[in-house]
């Protein structure tokens, strides 16, 4: 795809977003419009913004790379986003939203009549979220530079700028509407070209993975690297070089790689006669086949754990992301809020079963990528790979405006969420309102687009993992223990809060910056699987330890599971059992 067709995307995804955000604005107008859109939001539509807002680049670009990369494991991921609103539906969704609060923090505060939950609850927010943030606005630079050849700060810019103007405009209104339509925007970006990839395919005689022992080029190949890299020779081959290899300056000569590990600087191409086995880049646990086909036999160590790891990560991480519960916020009620979930989880299941597609046929027609590392472009490459002339540009251009509103919806989500907290928790006293939430707004996307940018080498797939374990080891304990156990004392959440997130934090960071081997190192990796139950336990034990059960706990139960309306005679005139309205 050539830049200009590129670029032409970008910029007219960016254009619709903030058309639809300015009419936002013109139904804006109290603060109530800007933190919940006036709790007016109909199932239908909140369905479709929550699955915009979700669907981030992790989903759009990411899946579909691990896919590639690892195989059948990796399915777990899709499988688990996804059924993490089950478990919303079923705990979660109906009691938040009866809560009657704006934030994450109102709600523990709330629950748990604690000034100093609401401060905890509030700092763990905004980490959560700069977490997402960044790597959003870091991927967004990188797949503005693929399809453009831009450079890199200049895609997190982009992104950066046209949220804040969407929040500064109209808050949670204006941000319904541009999730609910890049929602369906991604899911036509990602369906329709896999029509033609798989008619491509089938003409091709529909190649499949073979059980071999690695990936070889099918015919003389030249890949070109694009950053620098370290690639791994598991069988010998001669190849011809343009560019630096293992520090020494090659133009054009023909170079055998021997067996073991071989640096390659930014800019340099290998062209592979047919035939050869693909070279993997170091930071890829395995690309043997027949581990890729086989579920559990991914290359890395302790599979089972690491896999039920995952697991509970992904369940539970849904359910403690704040950018995702404040949605619920916006419902009417919370019949209401349970079928928005319950909507949900038919949108993004829809959603989730094109990236397998992008993942089986990048193996077989995009497997350079193994070799540079840049799995994740793999939903960007395959359109243009499969489909000759401007058939392909086309496709290539819909999935680009695809990846792109990805990085859009879910960063705008995810300032509001932020913006929420800062202006309700740190700028309320000096600045209240409208005023009080745009000072906020500008705070919120600033910090992590700098920090973004400081963060040349940012793994995004590491900085999404860890907000997932944050979130499942933080904010999942305090919710359902919140809301069904009554015992839940402010104590006891904030050490179960404190730990589940020093722990969670403390394993991801570990594991970016040593390597470790065996046990430790999957632990680390995978912490999910020991964090969440310690948070959960040290909760609950210190709660019966100190025994500050809050005075209004069961007003605030009944409230919380009570239904909204207790009057079947509503309109009647009879007005027989009516507690909707004030606290029960």
């Amino acid at each position: 795809m050539s830049p200009a067709a590129g670029a032409f995307a970008v910029v007219t995804v960016t254009v619709l977003t903030l058309a639809i955000g300015a009419y936002g604005l013109r139904l804006s107008r109290t603060t109530s419009d800007f933190y919940v859109a006036s709790r007016t939001v109909s199932p239908t539509w909140n369905a479709s913004a929550i699955s915009g807002e979700y669907l981030s680049a992790a989903s759009f670009l990411g899946a579909a790379g691990l896919i590639m990369a690892y195989g059948a494991d990796m399915l777990w991921y899709p499988v688990g986003w996804t059924a993490g609103y089950l478990v919303l539906l079923v705990l979660v969704a109906g009691p938040l939203r009866r809560s009657g609060a704006y934030t994450l923090p109102d709600f523990a505060e709330a629950r748990l009549e604690s000034g100093a939950a609401r401060r905890v609850a509030s700092v763990l927010v905004v980490l959560i979220g700069w977490l997402y943030l960044m790597p959003q606005f870091r991927g967004a630079g990188l797949t503005l530079q693929i399809v453009t050849g831009a450079p890199a700060w200049a895609g997190g810019l982009v992104v950066g700028g046209v949220v804040l103007v969407n929040v500064l405009s109209g808050g949670m209104r204006s941000i319904t509407f541009v999730q609910a339509f890049q929602y369906w925007l991604k899911v036509t970006a990602i369906a329709v070209p896999v029509a033609f990839l798989i008619l491509a395919w089938r003409t091709d005689g529909a190649p499949e993975v073979t059980d071999q022992q690695v990936p070889t080029f099918s015919e003389s190949t030249t890949v070109r690297v694009e950053t620098d890299v370290t690639i791994v020779v598991e069988a010998p081959a001669v190849v011809r070089v343009d560019g630096v290899l293992d520090g020494t300056r090659r133009d054009g000569a023909r170079v055998r790689l021997a067996r073991g590990d071989h640096d390659v600087a930014a800019g340099t191409a290998l062209r592979f006669p047919s035939g050869t086995t693909i070279p993997t880049a170091e930071r890829l646990r395995s690309t043997d086949n027949a581990s890729w086909i086989q579920p559990l036999r991914g290359g890395q160590e302790h599979p089972l754990y690491a896999t039920y790891s995952l697991i509970l990560a992904t369940f539970l991480g849904t359910m403690g992301l704040p950018h995702v519960l404040v949605r619920f916020y916006t419902n009417p009620d919370g019949r209401t809020a349970r079928r928005t979930a319950l909507v949900v989880l038919c949108l993004l299941g829809g959603f989730y079963l094109f990236p397998a597609i992008y993942g089986a046929l990048g193996r077989i027609y995009a497997p350079d990528l193994l070799l540079t590392g840049r799995t994740d472009a793999v939903v960007l490459e395959l359109p243009q790979r499969l489909v000759p002339g401007t058939g392909g540009q086309l496709l290539g251009m819909l999935v680009t405006a695809g990846a792109f509103a990805a990085f859009l919806s879910t960063s705008s989500g995810l300032a509001v969420s932020v913006t929420g907290v800062l202006s309700q928790d740190l700028v309320r006293r000096r600045l209240g309102g409208i005023t009080g939430f745009r000072a906020s707004a500008v705070a919120a996307v600033a910090t992590p687009v700098a920090l973004a940018l400081a963060a040349e080498r940012l793994s995004v797939a590491s900085a999404v993992g860890l907000a997932f374990a944050v979130a499942a080891s933080t904010f999942c304990p305090l919710l359902v223990l919140g809301i069904w156990w009554r015992r839940l004392t402010h104590i006891g959440a904030i050490a179960g809060l404190v730990t589940g997130g020093t722990l969670a934090g403390a394993a991801v960071v570990a594991t970016l910056v040593a390597d470790h081997d065996g046990w430790t190192a999957v632990l680390l990796a995978q912490p999910a699987a020991w964090t969440v139950p310690l948070a959960f336990g040290v909760m609950i034990v210190a709660s019966l330890l100190s025994r500050h059960t809050p005075p209004d706990v069961a007003r605030t139960m009944v409230r919380l599971h009570a239904p909204e309306q207790l009057d079947l005679d509503r309109g009647s005139g009879h007005g027989r059992g009516r507690v909707r309205g004030r606290p029960a």
